[in-house]
């Protein structure tokens, strides 16, 4: 049995099909769990309910973490420790390998051009300091042989069929699509790499299955040169056959739409990420696997034919 945690999100969904072609017991565990392929197992849980959370696992071989909690601070510091305390727990008692799905939040704001796994941790805002926390907790019990387990880490992704969960969609996808402008923030100037949610999904079922990946970290399987912001608008304007209407949030405007909107307020730390090249790193994982990488103009097209058609 190969469970995943969190099974109702972009990247979930994706995993759930990739793993098919590692095994037909599947268990998808959320909230609301819907089965992605015929032979799921579905098991709703409380993830923050540690003896639901070891319900969930109990039985499995590998145990995959895409869950996504609100993007909220406050949330964040209440639900992601506690829920990977539960998690720890449950896979050392049940003797279950991990594969916990990570971002770069953690990593030094200085060195985001050409990020790989050796990037010094030090969190430049309150959601990374989280998120280190939880990876150092995570590598910590690896080191002391209590469990065996992987981080795989993704850029900020995109995809077809994400709902709100995808910077690029919200920003940019949707409001050309609709004839409005699209949104970038702080700077149009900057390379800013995406990676794909279907090669998300493959990779992350890839390394769980992989016996020699564990124990360390993975930079999850990204295209090389990225578009500035800029060069991501066109290229989808053009793509979709519209004008690229264009504007831009100034960390100022920024600030100013968070007194109003909580969404924007939870933003501004993040703003970071935009006033300079954000280039993600994936050749550990290229030079170690015979893995096709979606290009990014590919990328655009299958978004565009799945989720915009006229």
């Amino acid at each position: 049995m190969q469970t995943i945690l969190g099974s109702g999100g972009a990247i979930g969904v994706e995993l759930a099909k990739a793993l098919k072609d590692y095994t037909k017991d599947i268990r998808l565990v959320s909230r609301n769990p819907k089965k992605v392929n015929e032979t799921d197992q579905i098991l709703p849980a409380d993830l923050l309910n540690a003896a639901e959370v070891n319900e969930a696992v109990k039985g499995s071989s590998v145990v995959y973490v895409t869950v996504g909690f609100p993007y909220n601070l406050k949330i964040w510091k209440e639900c992601w420790p506690r829920f990977t305390q539960n998690v720890i727990d449950a896979c050392m008692v049940n003797d279950c390998k991990l594969v916990f799905f990570d971002n770069i939040y953690m990593y030094d704001a200085n060195y985001l051009n050409g990020m790989n796994e050796q990037t010094p941790v030090n969190p430049p805002s309150k959601k990374g300091k989280i998120r280190a926390q939880i990876a150092d907790f995570i590598l910590s019990k690896v080191k002391e042989g209590k469990l065996t387990a992987l981080i795989a880490r993704s850029a900020d992704f995109y995809g077809p069929g994400i709902k709100n969960t995808s910077m690029l969609t919200e920003t940019v996808f949707k409001p050309l699509n609709t004839g409005k402008k699209a949104n970038w923030m702080a700077s149009l100037n900057y390379k800013h790499s995406f990676t794909y949610t279907p090669d998300a999904g493959r990779a992350t079922a890839l390394l769980g299955n992989t016996e020699k990946a564990y124990n360390q970290v993975w930079h999850l399987p990204t295209a090389k040169n990225p578009y500035t912001g800029k060069g991501w608008i066109e290229t989808i304007a053009r793509e979709m056959g519209v004008k690229p209407k264009i504007q831009t949030a100034t960390k100022l405007i920024v600030k100013i739409l968070g007194l109003f909107n909580p969404l924007m307020r939870e933003m501004n730390e993040m703003m970071y990420q935009y006033d300079r090249d954000y280039v993600f790193n994936s050749d550990k994982f290229t030079d170690n696997f015979d893995f096709k990488v979606t290009p990014y103009l590919t990328g655009i097209r299958e978004i565009i034919a799945s989720d915009y058609k006229k």
